[in-house]
């Protein structure tokens, strides 16, 4: 029985089967990711290895062939290593020459190491007027002994036809099939045809058998990591991932549209199409916290690409320690708004001070003094000549010693005072007066621990803001732990005082060609202050979901996260429409989440019409029942994750009833969900994906949220396979109708 399949693309997808049981079983079965670390794996079954299709053991044949490619590929270059001795012997030209060698190989040995991912996903079959050329498309270039390519890279021009042909619009094509992998096996094939589909046929009357690739990979077991796109990216996202690198790039995606994916393959294809200059400049990825990082983290590596940056804000500031965790909304919003610019450079100002009395200090037979009237000028001037405070100091040191020098008699020299005397205990609290070298810590800790010097700072702040900054200050600022929200404060900090004197590298901020930001709904104005202080060019992709926008400072629109970023050229904005994680029932009740939580924003179209709808259980003791529920959920995905969300003032609650039942869970680490079961806050929820989600007490997360409808719409939309809605309290009323 031949079944054609006429998908989105405009293409049709043509299948040899027995019934139409055989057919549905073909394209929707579930594929396990053979990734995912620890789990058993069941036996692939009959219906699942298409082994119908005629050129299966062909395509197999040359699989194998790529894949000793590669081998060799790494074996030269693991014996090129062994040759090179880096920083032993020689001129420093051939110690130069060594490095540069070691660095090329090192980078080809990441590009090599793919792990357990799929080197070869697709192929192209061309027209005769294009060339009539046949390319393997993969996840990096391999070439045979001849250097002839065996396997094209995702990112090379030629590839792009496998993302974008439609049927209207083939760009050249006759055919392109996907391939659904084990390892290094083929399980299943599925070709689109282009054009005329009799040059198709094979004698027997029959056609082409194989399974949906795109369903395959969305049925697939979560793993408590980030699996990329790299063989089923669809046509908007990657006319996303190929626009142009100059200017500030921003996308609008809903839950599950793949928007982090989209921003990460982007990073990978701007590397391979613009490696002179980006590998220099460097490509910095930015995320909302350390959990999201380890969520995303092998993306990357399985594109070729390990030498991508990633970090939170906080990571981007050296020589302190900052935690995940952000202060109280109110705190938050006030650290976050642009009025803390000028707060902390009259700090600084504050540091810059004439003497209140003259200094005397003994030298040989005579007493040097340095008025202090004397030491308004130079701190004017200091203040006029350098645009850092820092850089300021050997500038007014200098000053000092010379009124010093011309008040004392003979022909004194400056400078021999100042190796002389600048260790004298009143020389050593006069500058430190007039103008101390200072971190941003320092900085920071001073100011944050005096209602007098926040006053001065900011006349603005009420009473009550000035109370909420305080806090005591420390006698040992490096031992602080600072929050998230300090993050932008310290980098301001930073930027006003500069590098120290003597330890410039150390304190220089590092800016990068590329920036790829990731829920950037939520960050705030001195946020996006701190990242454009990181752009050498304007160059960045931005993705978020305005309706996700749960934070102090969540955006309502655009407009309000461009204005602060790099302006170089207009800003270049694109949507991402087509939902391809959630099913439609479970996508269905978060819309219902969304009208109220963003009635202007429309929910994306998802591609999964099946599914369970999800599940609305109304207890009387949740401590009683939580467990249950959990153990349900686990035995209805098998060996798939369940994700156990909840209000942050319900952590400790429901961990408890987890550990009392005997339920083995974890939580959001920087290691990621590495359990089956974890437990986690809503507001570090957003980002990730599970096979199935349990949300506690929605009317609760709604309540200790600012953005608490918004908050619950994050949380229904993590699922990938089942919905349960568990509660005592009355829902929220969008959940009850």
């Amino acid at each position: 029985m031949q079944i054609r399949v006429f998908l989105p693309s405009g293409g049709i997808s043509v299948l040899l089967v027995r019934s139409v049981t055989d057919a549905v079983e073909s394209i929707f079965g579930r594929i396990r990711d053979t990734r995912s670390p620890g789990r058993p794996q069941r036996p692939i079954t009959l219906q699942e290895v298409v082994a119908i299709h005629p050129e299966l053991e062909a395509e197999q044949a040359f699989v194998d062939n790529a894949y000793r490619c590669l081998d060799e590929a790494r074996d030269r270059a693991l014996e090129l290593v062994s040759m090179v001795e880096v920083g032993s012997g020689g001129t420093n030209q051939a110690r130069f020459e060594r490095e540069a060698i070691w660095g090329s190989v090192a980078l080809r040995l990441e590009q090599l190491d793919l792990g357990d991912a799929s080197l070869v996903f697709g192929r192209i079959d061309q027209e005769p007027e294009v060339g009539e050329g046949s390319f393997h498309i993969g996840r990096v270039g391999v070439w045979n002994d001849n250097q002839e390519p065996v396997v094209v890279d995702w990112r090379a021009p030629v590839a792009e036809a496998f993302y974008r042909a439609t049927g209207p619009v083939p760009m050249g094509l006759r055919r392109r099939r996907h391939f659904v992998s084990r390892g290094r096996t083929i399980v299943g094939l599925e070709d689109e045809l282009f054009g005329d589909l009799e040059r198709f046929r094979t004698g027997d009357g029959g056609g082409l058998r194989g399974e949906g690739a795109l369903i395959a990979a969305l049925e697939s077991a979560r793993t408590g990591r980030l699996g990329d796109i790299v063989g089923t990216i669809q046509a908007e996202q990657d006319q996303i991932i190929r626009s142009p690198l100059p200017g500030v790039l921003a996308v609008q995606g809903g839950p599950g549209t793949g928007k982090t994916v989209v921003a990460l393959h982007r990073a990978a294809y701007l590397l391979y199409t613009h490696r002179f200059p980006l590998e220099g400049q460097g490509v910095l990825v930015v995320g909302p916290n350390r959990l999201f990082l380890a969520y995303i983290e092998q993306v990357l590596p399985s594109l070729g690409e390990a030498g991508v940056q990633l970090a939170t804000l906080g990571d981007m500031v050296g020589g302190v320690r900052i935690s995940d965790t952000r202060d109280d909304e109110d705190v938050s919003r006030l650290k976050g708004d642009l009025r803390m610019v000028r707060m902390v450079a009259r700090a600084a100002r504050t540091r810059q001070q004439p003497l209140r009395d003259d200094v005397r200090v003994g030298h040989g037979l005579q007493w040097l003094t340095v008025p202090a009237a004397a030491t308004v000028p130079i701190i004017a001037e200091a203040r006029r000549r350098f645009r850092t405070h820092n850089a300021a100091r050997r500038f007014v040191e200098a000053e000092f010693f010379a009124v010093m020098a011309e008040g004392g008699r003979g022909d004194l020299d400056p400078e021999g005072l100042r190796e002389r005397l600048r260790g004298e205990l009143a020389v050593r609290e006069a500058l430190e007066w007039m103008w101390p070298v200072l971190t941003p810590a320092q900085l920071l800790n001073d100011l944050f621990g005096s209602h007098a010097l926040l006053r001065a700072a900011d006349p603005s702040l009420t009473d009550a803001e000035v109370d909420s900054l305080y806090r005591p200050r420390e006698q040992a600022p490096e031992d602080l732990l600072w929050s998230a929200s300090d993050a932008p404060l310290l980098d301001e900090a930073r930027a006003v005082l500069g590098p120290r004197p003597g330890r410039r590298e150390e304190d220089m901020v590092r800016t990068y060609g590329h920036i790829v930001v990731d829920e950037i709904q939520d960050m705030s104005p001195m946020d996006l202050r701190m990242l454009d202080r990181r752009s050498l060019n304007g160059s960045m992709t931005v993705v978020g979901d305005i309706a996700q926008a749960t934070g102090a400072w969540a955006h309502h629109d655009w407009d309000s996260i461009l204005d602060h970023l790099p302006d170089r050229r207009p800003a270049r904005r694109n949507e991402l429409t087509v939902g391809y994680r959630i099913p439609a029932p479970l996508m269905d009740v978060a819309a219902r989440v969304l009208s109220s939580a963003a009635p202007d924003l429309a929910p994306p179209v998802s591609v999964r019409s099946d599914g369970d709808p999800p599940r609305f259980v109304k207890v009387v003791d949740m401590a009683a029942d939580l467990a249950a529920a959990v153990l349900a959920e686990l035995e209805a995905v098998e060996t798939g994750n369940l994700a156990v969300v909840v209000a942050r003032s319900q952590v400790v609650e429901v961990e408890q009833v987890l550990v009392g039942a005997g339920i083995e869970f974890g939580r959001p680490t920087r290691r990621g969900l590495d359990e089956r079961v974890a437990v986690v806050p809503v507001s570090l929820v957003k980002g990730l994906e599970v096979d199935a989600a349990l949300v506690v007490e929605p009317a609760r997360i709604v309540r200790e949220q600012d953005q608490g409808m918004r908050a619950l719409y994050v949380a229904l939309t993590r699922a990938t396979r089942r919905l349960t809605i568990l509660h005592t309290e009355p829902l929220p009323p969008v959940l009850s109708t």
